[in-house]
């Protein structure tokens, strides 16, 4: 059974992190397994990407074990189960424990932390992306039944159902800013529901009758970055009214204070500034596109697997809800997916060049197909970057698919996603644009095969030096029943 075999996952990867102990925190998002840990230095990174079921790890300010979409949101809750069990066991027959060495575990804790890469720009932009990320799954969906919405509205069919579709499609994004609300308060240390209380106003319809700078407001105007903004305020009043009110009017007084003080700085300020900001997203956005947009979509397809190597892709979801929130499509994820399609020719160059190295055909033939559909960390990390030279050569293919795709944004055919977190050939179902559905299937399909051919003809020819395909060309398992040599002396992937 597939829960069976999700558990089974789950049990296979727990004592490869350190066990329960050593487990501070879980999560996940679309692919990945995040596991905060409390000593790095008790997991076994080799055995772990042994596993069938992990493509690749990731070690971050939290430990990432990459099972691909769909997995990863199976095998957590059964992670999370092991977890406590391992733990109520324990509970249940207590070790004794020194004050030594507790002194000890709380020193290496301390020099763990100090030694991860933890500057204060990156920590900001995960916080960033912590928020967004538990949106995703709904953003897909909503995206998916708005684009079913416009074939069926253009083609006339079914006109009774396209409203009901219409409302399921739009009633998410319409309320957006009260879950980003939500999801700050929570990330940055205070009570969630205050923070989507605050964000609320935002979008509530009677905000039309405010005026602000001289101007009447809009309901959403300022969007996800004035909740986010909003929200990241209300923390801060609460924290300070923790601090000085006393306990016996706390639960009345700091969530009215909180609320009322946010909400007004959000109606006669931070609504007016994020929607300045967001206007200026989009505005900009567009202009890139239009007036540079071969070479930006160059600079955008080629830089895009660095920042994904680095986890850093996800500090882009703001700047991809506000452009939906503008125009119904983000005009940017078109073209950062072509990153992916350099990536799938790249490795399929790799597979082609290195016909006897069994052990890494068989990792392509299993990553591929997650790679087609625009999930590239198991490629990334299994394939072209362990190799270095064929993440380049990746990088270039993506470059190339990106040019295309901007390319045909210079010439006025816009389109992009109608909502985030789908890449390759997955964000078909998402695309919308000005010039009809036909000619941006074209265009986004024309630069999946240029990303592909480009990314496999720069890997191929490229991609290897003489002494990497004379290392590598080899199986570095060879049946020893009949060749038996010294396992020492057999080639291994750096």
């Amino acid at each position: 059974m597939p829960t069976d075999k999700n558990r089974a996952t789950a049990a296979a990867i727990l004592p490869l992190v350190g066990g329960p102990d050593n487990i501070a925190s879980i999560a996940h998002c679309m692919t990945r397994l995040r596991i905060g840990l409390l000593d790095r230095s008790l997991v076994d990174d080799e055995a772990l990407r042994a596993l069938p079921a992990v493509m690749g790890v990731v070690d971050d300010d939290t430990y990432q074990i990459v099972l691909g979409p769909g997995t990863v949101a199976r095998v957590t809750p059964e992670f999370e189960a092991l977890v406590e069990e391992g733990r109520r066991s324990a509970t249940a027959a207590p070790q004794p424990v020194t004050a030594d060495e507790l002194a000890a575990q709380g020193a290496a804790l301390k020099e763990a932390r100090k030694t991860r890469n933890s500057t204060p720009l990156k920590l900001f932009l995960r916080r960033i992306a912590n928020i967004f990320v538990p949106l995703i799954p709904a953003l897909i969906g909503c995206g998916v039944i708005a684009g079913l919405n416009g074939v069926l509205t253009n083609a006339g069919w079914l006109p009774g159902v396209v409203p009901a579709l219409a409302a399921i499609a739009s009633g998410f994004m319409s309320l957006i800013a009260v879950f980003v609300g939500y999801n700050t308060a929570k990330e940055f240390g205070g009570t969630p529901i205050l923070g989507g209380a605050v964000a609320a106003i935002i979008v509530f319809p009677g905000i039309a009758k405010i005026d602000a700078f001289g101007q009447h407001l809009s309901p959403g105007q300022g969007g996800v970055l004035g909740a986010l903004a909003a929200a990241v305020l209300a923390v801060h009043v609460e924290k300070w009214c923790r601090r000085w009110v006393p306990e016996a009017l706390d639960v009345l007084v700091t969530p009215t204070l909180t609320v009322l003080i946010s909400g007004l700085v959000t109606i006669y300020g931070l609504m007016f500034l994020a929607g300045e900001a967001s206007a200026a997203i989009g505005t900009f956005a567009n202009w890139l596109l239009a007036t540079g947009g071969a070479f930006a979509g160059l600079v955008l397809g080629g830089l895009f697997l660095p920042l994904v190597m680095l986890g850093l892709h996800q500090a882009l979801i703001p700047i991809h809800t506000t452009l939906i929130e503008q125009s119904g499509y983000t005009v940017l994820l078109p073209i950062l997916a072509m990153a992916g399609a350099g990536q799938v020719g790249a490795a399929i160059a790799v597979y082609c060049r290195l016909p006897r190295n069994r052990s890494l055909r068989t990792t392509i033939k299993s990553a591929l197909p997650a790679g087609f559909l625009g999930v590239g960390e198991p490629l990334i990390y299994g394939v072209s970057l362990p190799l270095g030279r064929p993440f380049v050569t990746a990088c270039i293919g993506g470059a190339a698919g990106g040019a295309f795709v901007g390319l045909f944004n210079q010439l006025g055919v816009a389109f992009g996603s109608t909502a985030i977190g789908p890449s390759g050939w997955a964000l078909f179902p998402l695309l919308n644009g000005t010039s009809g559905l036909g000619a941006t299937l074209a265009i986004y399909a024309g630069g999946l095969v240029v990303g592909y051919l480009v990314g496999f003809l720069a890997t191929y020819f490229f991609g290897f030096t003489r002494r990497m395909l004379t290392d590598l060309n080899t199986d570095p398992q060879p049946d020893t029943s009949t060749n038996p040599t010294d396992p020492a002396k057999q080639p291994a992937l750096a």
